[in-house]
């Protein structure tokens, strides 16, 4: 399975199978989160065989089950949406290996034992990864690519947006963002320059739009191609 693939087959699983993920998967995800933590400067920490994290509390309310290994997202503070952007990697490479997943910001216990938060990094949110029940569903697409567009060129508009830029949104469209709020903008500059930011809201994104944003540019580099744009 590619990335492009595994985007459009991800949709956020909270009920899981009691089947152990294999050895070489774990490896796999292994490899990437520390590749990933060296290149960043983060601290995500995959976690196995724990179940307490979503045995009780919240976690009953959100209606997971069955869940016992989770990457842990933990990051200084003020590097959320680089966290969101390679987290997402994570996530769509669980995907590509045939797991499931979900980002889950408020609805788990912490566990302090099973994972490490320094004193200036906090953490931002788990990621249950498994053998799902289902695949999930897809939820209903809020917006549009006109919705989280903007053409700031100052020529060349009348051709259009560029293939590549469009097929960047629609990958981010399907990304995975607080309660689907979808709170972001893509603005195509002068000498295929982007610039994603934050669409503003009145909640905010729940306080999630720094990783939501940094989960929708890892979606739309995959879509749009790296060798086509430059961020800005």
């Amino acid at each position: 399975m590619t990335l492009q693939e595994a985007i459009k087959a991800r949709h956020s699983v909270r009920q899981y199978l009691d089947k152990p993920i294999e050895a070489e998967k774990i490896t796999q995800l292994q490899s990437l989160i520390d590749e990933s933590n060296r290149k960043a400067g983060l601290h995500m920490q995959l976690v196995t065989d724990e179940p307490k994290a979503f045995a009780e509390g919240m976690a009953k309310y959100g209606k997971f089950s069955g869940i016992s290994n989770y990457v842990a997202m933990v990051c200084k503070k003020g590097d959320d949406t680089t966290l969101g952007y390679y987290g997402e990697q994570v996530v769509l490479l669980a995907q590509s290996l045939g797991l499931n997943s979900c980002w889950v910001g408020l609805t788990f216990s912490k566990q302090p034992d099973s994972y490490e938060v320094c004193n200036d990094e906090h953490l931002v949110c788990l990621v249950p990864v498994g053998y799902g029940v289902n695949q999930g569903i897809q939820h209903p697409q809020k917006k549009t690519i006109d919705d989280v567009c903007e053409d700031e060129r100052t020529k060349n508009k009348e051709q259009g947006l560029p293939e590549w830029f469009k097929k960047g949104v629609e990958a981010a469209l399907l990304a995975p963002t607080a309660v689907n709020q979808q709170l972001f903008r893509f603005i195509l500059r002068d000498g295929n320059k982007v610039e994603a930011k934050k669409a503003f809201s009145l909640t905010n994104g729940l306080g999630y739009a720094p990783i939501d944003l940094g989960i929708v540019k890892c979606h739309f580099e995959i879509g749009a191609g790296k060798e086509n744009f430059e961020w800005v």
